[in-house]
């Protein structure tokens, strides 16, 4: 998780070489880590996305939750990208904000094994998350015919997301531990110094790290979108999706639409995906193998204005994923609907009973037009009775 390497430079960790913890680059004695101004623009901005992250996410998880009794899987592939999204926002940012602003770590040496092993979880929850929804799209596209298993492949493929999260963050429970230093004052921090015998094992593990967690996930993504690209586009070519004639004998006539909203999707997906994430994990790449390098060159403004822009990712995932779906989309617009009820029944009680001391031969027919046009009075007989069926 490139998150903990940066918080050395970041955040005043010694999370690095040991002489990172005792002594500086010239050998002199350690310039201890403050709040500077550009940790107090971080931190402000990053509980602003969390405030932002939690509003839209919790709306898109109780929207596509509650959508109806049975759940598509499409639905079910929301919720979960929204579970961990939530968790980026619960545990990663919070985190982050209040370690700058402590600058040392205050929380103990088991808040700190388990709040990176929390922390290495969101991130690959959101990656591998974001990954099966990608094949899910891929083989909807692709093999329209099977959908009966789509269900159960997208559970299996969930199962198997969430599960290698968290044994893939297993590792942040051994490596991380509270270190201390006393030069020049007491200083503990949370980090990976000491866990390492030598500095190549350290990059190995944050290279594997940076592979699972972005390099393959993007690596696949582009593939499934390329062939669903591919795929529609050769349908396109063929006039397939265009005919009029097959468009109107279609029992959903919006198959054409999906289609177009799948691959306007998938754009947005990998767009975001990328533009979010690859700054930040190449300026990681550059730490890894020059780290001296890295640390004369980049200011620590660049790094944190680039670790923000990779959580604002987490607020993107449901704009994204709430305007290119239909069944999140009217999830949404029966929430609202259902908001609306209460106030118009309440209006349309009033007028009835406003009907009722006014004129009383009238409040048969507005009672029974209200109960069957759902709130809306339909008559205009004026004060004329409505006269049985059998008598007209």
């Amino acid at each position: 998780m490139f998150h903990q390497l940066t918080d050395q430079t970041v955040n005043g960790s010694c999370q690095g070489a040991a002489s990172a913890c005792n002594k500086s680059a010239d050998g002199d004695a350690l310039q201890l880590p403050t709040f500077s101004t550009a940790a107090k623009v971080r931190v402000i901005i990053t509980f602003s996305l969390c405030a932002v992250s939690a509003v839209s996410n919790l709306v898109v998880l109780y929207a596509a939750g509650n959508g109806g009794k049975r759940k598509s899987h499409v639905r079910i592939l929301i919720m979960n990208l929204t579970v961990a999204d939530l968790l980026v926002t619960f545990i990663v940012m919070p985190v982050d904000a209040v370690w700058n602003i402590t600058v040392q770590w205050q929380a103990g040496d088991v808040a700190c094994r388990l709040l990176m092993f929390m922390k290495l979880v969101a991130m690959y929850s959101c990656a591998f998350v974001t990954v099966v929804i990608s094949l899910d799209r891929q083989s909807a596209i692709l093999n329209p015919l099977g959908i009966s298993e789509a269900k159960r492949k997208s559970k299996i493929m969930l199962t198997v997301a969430w599960t290698m999260s968290v044994i893939l963050s297993l590792p942040q429970m051994i490596i991380f531990h509270n270190v201390t230093i006393t030069v020049p004052e007491n200083f503990t921090q949370c980090t990976t110094h000491g866990s390492f015998v030598q500095h190549w094992q350290e990059t190995l593990y944050n290279m594997f790290t940076f592979v699972c967690l972005f390099l393959l996930p993007l690596i696949i993504m582009i593939f499934c979108y390329t062939r669903i690209l591919i795929e529609i586009s050769s349908r396109m070519a063929r006039g397939n999706l265009l005919s009029r004639d097959v468009h109107l004998r279609r029992s959903h006539n919006n198959i054409p639409k999906a289609r177009m909203r799948t691959l306007k999707m998938s754009i947005v997906i990998v767009t975001s995906f990328i533009v979010c994430w690859t700054p930040y994990y190449l300026l990681g790449l550059w730490y890894w193998l020059f780290p001296e390098r890295m640390e004369e060159t980049v200011s620590h403004s660049l790094t944190h204005m680039l670790f923000i822009f990779g959580l604002f990712n987490a607020c993107l995932d449901p704009i994204t994923y709430g305007l290119f779906t239909v069944h999140l989309h009217k999830g949404l617009k029966r929430c609202c609907q259902t908001s609306n009820i209460r106030p118009e029944l309440e209006n349309n009680t009033g007028l009835v009973h406003r009907a009722h001391l006014s004129t009383p031969k009238q409040i048969d027919s507005s009672v029974h037009n209200t109960d069957v046009e759902g709130n809306e009075s339909h008559s205009t007989s004026g004060s004329r009775p409505i006269r049985p069926v059998s008598k007209m």
